[in-house]
């Protein structure tokens, strides 16, 4: 006996681990609201189609910041409005892969207006996903260029008004007077009914990627009932009696059948992607051919993938050390990625970096589980030492970390990285400190490799023999330590 099984789609993530908080099974959006639904229906597509594993899914500011929560594809975000220039680099880099632009009409229709008009005339062959809910909903409830004449927003506390703000923009109308798109559609995320051709229109926008035939847009109207002010089933009716008078559903270009599909590759009939060498050469970037490379350590296996990261207030150095380890293992032949985070304020607040060190292609530079975790003050450690994968490290400050981790599923090692450093003349040497001990217990890096080059951390001539003292001081620190 066999029937279908109802499952949520494999393009999502079983559990929502990169949501904070310890909900992980649903999403964070507000009742009422559209994007869950259009993420289901996005998500069947590439299950369907067979293509997530080559699916790239790029994320603007707006609600849709957060679609790296819940997509189990490539993840990209991009900044304010950039997402149809971050596809377009993306797809013309990778042109088999399946490229989604997710935006709001904030991002898409305000900021990123001259993005969308551009990449669509180009007729760049990706897909987007436009939501729009006539207004800024993320940001504080403020007016969008979608926003109805007589909508109050926090901007507009007495209503729109065509002579003060303007008419709002119809964007599928706007894109369906350029030649080059294959495909623009409205609809509506409510009633089962509508949702059904939504679903159909997505299939169909994607489909078209697939098929290489250029750029298609399906634009969704969607609730807000937090930014409207309203509860989710009048918020949803309010979709369905007013936004769609003025944003009528339909189909505005749909010329899918009258153009032949773009086949990438050597024996395609588009362009053949270059190759990184033919990229570099092509676009003249400068290049050090002097430029020393050492052998790839013989680490053992379980640091032939290491996912560090590392964190501390600003000004203890925690992103030179980032830096340094990419550098280091780019110079020792390494796959490697470094992704910063801090806090504004910079030197005094918080700051933490991810660092990937790979025998094999990185895919993307986010860590959520380290393998090694290195603290360098106590708050850091608090908050980073339940992430570290069983049986990882944690190299910690100890000269500023009294209370040693709690885990006793990890390989822990205390350095005295500022005590040490300050025996040498300089506190701000401690992140080298640390480099040097991580080396000693790891053998991740060519600790003379690291010294000799230490030039390439340290630009001021002034500081490199002192954080080259430093790199063997910490060696010298945790090289009797046994694990």
């Amino acid at each position: 006996m066999s029937g279908n099984i109802l499952e949520k789609p494999q393009s999502f993530y079983s559990e929502y681990t990169r949501k904070p908080g310890a909900d992980t099974l649903t999403t964070h959006y507000c009742p009422g609201c559209g994007h869950g639904v259009l993420h289901k229906l996005i998500a069947e597509a590439l299950d369907d189609f067979g293509v997530r594993e080559k699916a790239i899914f790029v994320s603007p500011v707006g609600c849709s910041v957060f679609g790296y929560y819940y997509f189990h594809t490539g993840n990209v975000q991009a900044a304010h409005g950039r997402a149809s220039a971050v596809a377009t680099a993306l797809k013309r880099a990778n042109p088999d892969s399946i490229v989604i632009s997710y935006q709001g009409d904030g991002d898409l229709a305000g900021i990123g207006g001259n993005n969308i008009l551009q990449a669509a005339n180009r007729g760049e062959n990706f897909t987007t996903f436009f939501v729009n809910n006539a207004i800024y909903g993320m940001t504080g409830g403020q007016m969008a260029p979608t926003t109805l004449i007589g909508q109050t927003t926090t901007t507009t506390p007495r209503g729109r008004t065509h002579e003060n703000e303007g008419y709002p923009l119809r964007v599928a109308e706007l894109l369906a007077t350029l030649e080059a798109p294959v495909y623009l559609e409205r609809v509506l995320i409510g009633d089962p009914k509508y949702t059904m051709k939504a679903r159909k229109a997505v299939r169909k926008a994607i489909k078209a990627q697939i098929e290489g035939k250029g750029f298609s847009m399906v634009e969704a109207l969607s609730a807000c009932p937090l930014g409207w002010k309203m509860d989710p089933v009048d918020a949803k009716n309010w979709v369905q009696d007013v936004l769609v008078k003025y944003f009528p559903l339909g189909v505005t270009r749909d010329n899918i059948s009258e153009v032949e599909g773009y086949v990438p590759g050597e024996n395609g009939n588009g362009r053949k992607p270059l190759s990184d060498r033919e990229l570099v050469k092509k676009i003249d970037i400068p290049s050090d051919e002097t430029t020393t490379t050492y052998p790839l350590p013989e680490a053992e296996d379980r640091y032939k993938h290491s996912e560090i990261k590392i964190a501390g207030f600003g000004g203890q150095g925690v992103l030179s050390l980032g830096v340094g380890l990419s550098q280091m293992g780019m110079l020792q032949q390494y796959h490697v990625s470094w992704l910063p985070s801090y806090g504004p304020e910079m030197r005094g607040g918080t700051a933490h970096c991810h660092v990937k060190l790979s025998h094999n292609p990185i895919g993307a530079p986010l860590i959520e589980k380290p393998t090694i975790l290195v603290p360098m003050n106590k708050p850091s450690l608090y908050k980073f030492e339940d992430s570290v994968v069983e049986g990882g490290d944690i190299f910690y400050n100890s000269s500023l970390i009294d209370t040693p981790p709690k885990r006793s599923d990890v390989n822990v090692y205390p350095v005295d990285a500022t005590e040490i450093a300050d025996g040498l003349g300089n506190t701000k040497a401690a992140n080298m400190v640390m480099l040097g001990a991580i080396i000693a217990k790891t053998g991740l890096l060519d600790k003379e490799a690291v010294i000799t080059e230490m030039k390439q951390i340290i630009k001021k001539e002034k500081y490199v023999e002192l954080n080259q003292n430093a790199v063997q001081a910490g060696f010298d620190a945790l090289q009797s330590v046994s694990g």
